[in-house]
């Protein structure tokens, strides 16, 4: 389609600097462009060999056979992760501008010095002199240069995995003994002796004190600084004052009424051994374990599809589906942005990006700015509830509840379709109030058209399901395999002509039929054979045909990137018919082409497949970067949690102030992650409300899926709740609408994701699991065929959610078939809980009536009838409002219901 793409912003600049402005970020040029696109394409090629091979670093050549150059443990390879990720950090986010409120203090020296003593008095002439050495070191005004305190960050941080890689017994020995125990600097680089001696010279024992030491306190100050940087003061406060917890939470009184969170005394030395040398716990931990194996290849998954031309075809293809009927660029955008979100991960990027493609749209079919804002906004905070990536989230819940991926994303489907349905019916709903109309047909493509034009982008995501569920291949090494087959996708459509489809096809397919005969015949494929025949060696024997087709088929990827690439070395004229990479790969390969001084070379196809190639992979580390940095400073939380014994008193004490209740602690959960999600990624937000109300949520028996969704839909919600509301803000950037009344309606938009979360709490077949003795377990088929477990565990639930969720989308617009006010409006929002969750109305009263008798009013007797009637107020204001329409109150012809 071309609708969507001729009807952007007007300057996409404008989307580019609203991201950067939201984001923070530098735009950089010249050299330091090149050097931060070398470490991220670094960065990815690291966790690519890391997918496909593990931790061992080894390459096999024909002369000398495999050549193993090192292997990693975990915490050099997450060192190494967080290493990269920080020096990204310090180049592409500034120390500061000079504009903040610690800065102007500064600023205000000098003048007040000049004023005391004068102009020409040398007080002055120095802090003049100082003025300018610390404007040049730190200060970057205009957002576009690395100062020489960026690079001195970067080279601290990386002493961290270079110590660890070299001084790992040394390290496995202080894990007992205790930092105080390692090696100063001088014994461990004899040549920094002299610095060390004239340093201890002054005052300070560095010739006594622990490297190690040394440099777990540096990282740490690194972790906070970075996190400043890319992530702003409040996680960066957060995470200080767990960090001042672990030192002196002893001083807090046993006595006092926060008595339970007073901690054993422990010592500097204790506290950062345990947050900068574990595994378990601190920054190297679970979090930081997770990206390294889960959600960085995924980020690079996304970048690749993005960077292919699917971001927009998809976009297309949902616009060619909707774009015509009734509020139809909002349906497309609901559903555009639900699948980018998914992928992406970031409410904001998803915002800006999706959102200059589908806000113009619906602001000119008639939906007000704000509302366009919003709807874009609230999608795409929605994606990242979406299987089956879900962001980083569904492999967050994978590690911290070790709950099989393929669980996870069915456990999440009914909850998030459920979600976009309220979505689907508020845009609809918006539209027949105000009679907005859909995009003519004329000026769309047909479906099957963009269907035909664009299939193959579907295979990737097809393949990475396969991986996933069919065969159970670990997440990484199938993040990795779906990758090779997008790269090989795409040079495979790069090189597809009339001209050259014979040759292309015939080619890979004589490659895949010599790599099967060798392994049936000699057991090894095309390289190991010519390894063979140079090496003098001999070949191990066949293998059975099924297991050589999985072999060929193991290599197909690479066969096809090789032809493909070959072919269109050998006819570089070759114009692919059907591919249309992203407008950022054409921008980077003239880039490339320029700074190489050939710019001829920027049409090249084969140039443009691996500019596709490096530009993912720079673009997949620049997203992951704010990721990695998050999860690493998140790590310290549940670290002092962990190693200072706060745990089961801190459970306690929200149990206490719960009133030991399970609707309390609900409502106590999800107020205290939308207060720790504003202006914090959803990662964050999750591994710390996991790791302080996880457990307690559990004491009551909800099943650890489900507790840990609760957290993260209600977590969700800070991106679009006022004050902050990151990315409702940015949604009204992209639209040019009033921020605050964009935030106020993607708040309401959103409230699904607040009253989801309770219904399949209490009712956990929506998530298709079923109680047992020991606790719950995924539905199987002969739960399917118990009529008596799926009709009112299953069956019942979900259509009430659904029927509840359309209440609510009615209560939040307003508008039906006619208007709905008063009365009739809050009528809507009484069926909508009694048919979402009717718990809610039952706990209450039964807590009302625990007072005379005792009575347990949860069970399905008691919840039906409450459902009941939910439907009955429903169905009979439904007829009323029909009525009221027919009766000519309406105000807008031909309206109909969603």
């Amino acid at each position: 389609m071309n609708e969507s793409t001729d009807e952007q912003i007007d300057d996409e600049t404008d989307t580019d600097e609203l991201l950067r402005e939201v984001e923070k970020k530098r735009s950089l040029q010249g050299w330091t462009a090149v050097l931060v696109a070398v470490v991220g394409i670094a960065f990815s090629a690291f966790q690519l060999w890391l997918a496909a091979r593990s931790f061992q670093f080894e390459f096999t050549t024909p002369l000398f056979g495999t050549v193993e150059l090192f292997s990693l443990q975990l915490l050099q390879a997450n060192a190494v992760h967080v290493a990269f990720a920080f020096v990204l950090t310090f180049f592409l986010f500034p120390t500061t501008k000079g504009t903040g409120p610690i800065a102007g203090q500064f600023a205000r020296i000098v003048p007040a010095a000049t004023a005391q003593f004068g102009s020409d008095s040398p007080i002055v002439s120095v802090l003049e002199r100082l003025r300018a050495v610390v404007r040049w070191a730190a200060v970057d005004h205009d957002g576009d240069r690395v100062t020489p305190v960026d690079i001195l960050f970067s080279g601290l941080i990386m002493l961290t995995p270079v110590y660890m890689i070299t001084q790992f017994d040394e390290i496995r020995s202080m894990r007992v003994r205790g930092l105080t125990a390692g090696r100063p600097l001088q014994e461990i680089v004899p040549m920094t002796d002299p610095i060390v001696s004239a340093i201890s010279a002054i005052g300070i024992p560095l010739d006594e004190t622990s490297f190690a030491f040394v440099l777990a306190a540096i990282g740490v100050l690194l972790v906070l600084e970075a996190t400043r940087r890319a992530l702003g003061w409040l996680l960066t406060g957060l995470v200080t004052l767990f960090i001042l917890y672990a030192r002196w939470g002893y001083l807090i009184p046993r006595d006092s009424i926060i008595g339970s969170l007073s901690i054993p005394p422990t010592r500097w030395a204790s506290i950062f051994r345990d947050l900068w040398f574990n595994t378990e716990a601190g920054v190297f931990g679970v979090p930081v374990t997770v990206s390294l194996r889960f959600i960085y290849i995924f980020i690079l998954f996304g970048a690749f599809l993005e960077m292919s031309g699917a971001g927009k075809w998809f976009i297309d293809f949902a616009y060619s589906l909707t774009g015509s009927k009734r509020g139809g660029p909002a349906k497309s955008s609901v559903v555009a942005s639900g699948f980018m979100g998914m992928l992406s991960g970031s409410s904001i990027a998803n915002t800006v990006t999706t959102g200059a493609f589908t806000i113009p749209l619906m602001k000119r079919s008639g939906y007000s700015p704000s509302f366009s804002g919003a709807v874009e906004s609230s999608a795409s905070s929605g994606g990242q509830i979406l299987p089956p990536v879900m962001g980083a989230a569904a492999f967050l819940i994978v590690e911290f509840t070790q709950t099989p991926y393929a669980e996870v994303i069915v456990a999440a489907a009914i909850p998030a379709i459920a979600f976009f349905f309220g979505m689907w019916v508020m845009v609809h709903l918006e539209a027949v109030e105000h009679d907005i109309g859909g995009v003519p047909k004329s000026s769309l493509s047909k479906p099957m058209d963009i269907l035909k034009s664009g299939w193959f982008y579907l295979v990737p995501i097809g393949l990475l399901l396969y991986f996933l569920v069919i065969v159970r291949l670990s997440v990484a090494r199938a993040g990795w395999y779906t990758i090779i087959a997008l790269i090989a996708l795409v040079a495979f459509l790069a090189a597809y002509t009339k001209r050259n489809r014979t040759i292309l096809v015939g080619s890979i397919l004589a490659l895949f039929l010599a790599q099967f005969s060798l392994l049936t015949t000699t057991g090894v494929g095309i390289v190991g054979a010519i390894e063979t025949l140079v090496s003098g060696g001999t070949v191990p024997g066949g293998v059975p045909p099924s297991a050589a087709i999985e072999g060929a088929l193991g290599e197909l990827g690479i066969f096809v990137v090789v032809v493909s690439l070959a072919l269109l070395l050998v006819r570089p004229d070759s114009r692919s018919d059907v591919l249309e990479l992203d407008d950022q790969v054409g921008e980077s390969a003239q880039t490339g082409a320029r700074l190489l001084g050939r710019p001829e070379m920027a049409a090249n196809p084969a140039y443009r497949v691996v500019s596709f190639v490096l530009k993912s992979m720079d673009d997949g580390a620049r997203t992951a970067t704010s990721v990695v940095v998050s999860v690493a400073a998140a790590g310290i939380i549940p670290g002092v949690i962990s190693v200072s014994g706060l745990g089961p008193n801190l459970t306690a004490l929200i149990l206490a102030v719960s009133g030991e209740s399970l609707l309390g602690l609900l409502l106590l959960s999800g107020i205290a992650a939308i207060i720790f999600g504003m202006g914090m990624p959803t990662t964050v937000m999750y591994i710390i409300l996991v790791s302080m109300l996880g457990t307690a949520i559990e004491e009551f028996g909800v099943a650890l899926v489900a507790a840990h969704l609760f957290i993260l839909y209600w977590g969700l919600m800070a991106d679009v709740t006022p004050p902050v509301a990151v990315a409702a803000f940015a949604g009204a950037g992209v639209a040019k609408a009033d921020e605050f009344t964009t935030a106020i309606k993607a708040f309401l938009l959103s409230l699904n994701k607040l009253l989801v979360p309770f219904a399949f709490v209490f009712s956990q077949g929506i998530l298709l699991m079923r109680p047992t003795e020991n606790g719950v377990r995924m539905m199987n088929l002969s739960d399917i065929t118990d009529v008596g477990f799926i009709l009112p565990e299953v069956i019942v639930p979900v259509v009430g959610l659904f029927a509840g969720v359309y209440a609510l989308g009615v209560t939040i617009i307003g508008y039906q078939y006619a208007e709905v006010e008063g009365l009739e409006r809050a009528l809507f929002a009484i069926a909508s809980v009694f048919l979402t969750v009717p718990e809610l109305f039952l706990l209450p009263t039964e807590g009302l009536l625990g007072a005379f008798v005792a009575v347990d009013l949860s069970g399905f007797s008691f919840t039906f009838p409450v459902r009941i009637v939910g439907f009955a107020i429903l169905a009979g204001l439904t007829v009323l409002n029909r009525r009221q329409y027919e009766g000519g109150d309406a105000g807008v012809p031909g309206a109909s219901a969603a």
